[in-house]
């Protein structure tokens, strides 16, 4: 499969969404809401729930499949009230010893004016300078897009794990057609130049599992095998280890 169509199947409507991914690997899930500064974000799907014996705290960015559901979800397009809201939960989940577990799928947060209003950039950063430092184990797993700061601000995990047809890119390949060569029907070549697939980004050592599609019934034993292996650190095992994993990108 050539790089540019694991874009389209990442794409798919007829993929799991995170949604999907919860029910199949989390238990007794009870959802929350709101940032406690301005409102609900239903690009951010996040709560409490099990995974084995352990408590644990989801977050995951929702596209929806119908079409009322995808414009109820933004198209997976978060709002700063939805980061805001992801970080919530996740110093709560440090307060009360819960790993984070985070499904990133967006082609990028949202860009409108009434998002930037409300500190779209700020939010995404101060998700990124808390994760770096949140002293209880993450996980994010890319199952679909990962486009752009929207993915990158619910990324700064422990571990990175990407579905083998998921990708995870600055840019679109549509985007970066059109800076490089004035037109999106380069996109193809795009795809391939930007190594944005989890076989090449694993190679490049920006991730730490690809997951196979035929694995996916066995993730929620994967999930609390990894989520296991990161507990029997020291915090400031844990919390140095992420800082170096994230120092050594580009070298």
């Amino acid at each position: 499969m050539k790089d540019y169509d694991i874009v389209k199947a990442a794409r798919s409507e007829l993929r799991f969404t995170s949604v999907d991914f919860i029910g199949l690997t989390v238990k007794d899930f009870t959802e929350l809401h709101g940032d406690r500064l301005f409102g609900e974000d239903r690009a951010v799907i996040a709560g409490i729930g099990r995974i084995g014996d352990t408590a644990v705290t989801v977050i995951g960015i929702e596209k929806g499949k119908s079409t009322e559901e995808r414009i109820e979800h933004n198209f997976g397009s978060a709002m700063p009230e939805g980061y805001r809201k992801a970080l919530r939960l996740m110093k709560q989940a440090e307060k009360f010893q819960r790993p984070v577990i985070c499904f990133v799928d967006t082609a990028g947060a949202y860009c409108g004016i009434n998002a930037e209003e409300r500190g779209q950039g700020r939010a995404i950063a101060e998700c990124l300078a808390e994760m770096s430092d949140l002293k209880t184990p993450i996980l994010s797993i890319v199952i679909g897009e990962g486009g752009s700061g929207g993915a990158l601000a619910l990324s700064h995990a422990d571990r990175i794990w990407m579905l083998e047809d998921a990708y995870f890119s600055v840019v679109s390949p549509e985007s970066c057609a059109n800076i490089l060569w004035k037109t999106p029907e380069r996109a193809d070549a795009a795809a391939e130049a930007l190594g944005l697939t989890a076989a090449r980004l694993y190679e490049l050592g920006l991730i730490d599992r690809v997951v196979r599609c035929d694995e996916i019934p066995e993730l929620e034993k994967r999930i609390a095998e990894q989520i296991r292996e990161l507990q029997g650190l020291s915090v400031e095992t844990l919390v140095s280890q992420r800082y170096r994993k994230f120092r050594k990108v580009g070298y």
